[in-house]
């Protein structure tokens, strides 16, 4: 199981440039955890102290408004789920609802940690990954509000 986990890893962006012995690493200390289908992965405002790589199934992520749910996006094999929280320690900034049964591996902010006390390097890579897929993560977003504002007369030409 741990050469399949190695190799989702390996393909995935924060991952990338990363030492196979430093995934070993995290991996160690790693949890798969396996969700029904129509169960949540985690809520809104849960605390967020671990982040997860989606092994098998398809979620859907969800934003609470006025007690109904809005999806913003599906994430399938391979994705990450929950990566802000162990950058800015704070909660959880949506809800995750498994559409499939669905298998993810948990790495935590200690296993993180833990890493920082072993190869600075390699944590000091993965925290600048984490830093580009969320930054990419933003760019889409920005782009979908720009549209809507446009198609909304929301906004004008300067």
């Amino acid at each position: 199981m741990q050469a399949q986990q190695l190799q989702i890893l390996q393909s995935m962006p924060i991952f990338g440039g990363i030492r196979d012995d430093t995934l070993e690493i995290l991996l160690e200390d790693s949890v798969v955890i396996s969700v029904p289908e129509g169960e949540f992965l985690f809520r809104e405002n849960d605390p967020g102290e671990s982040m997860y790589i989606l092994e098998a199934g398809r979620v859907a992520i969800l934003k609470l408004w006025k007690r109904i749910y809005y999806r913003l996006s599906f994430l399938s094999v391979g994705d990450c789920i929950g990566e802000m929280s162990l950058i800015d320690l704070g909660r959880r900034s949506a809800s995750v609802l498994a559409m499939t049964d669905c298998r993810a591996i948990e790495l935590t902010n200690d296993s993180l940690l833990k890493l920082h006390e072993v190869d600075l390097e390699q944590f000091a890579l993965i925290q600048m990954n984490m830093g580009r897929e969320l930054s990419r993560r933003l760019r889409v977003a920005d782009e979908a509000l720009f549209r809507e504002l446009i198609q909304t007369n929301q906004i004008r030409p300067h």
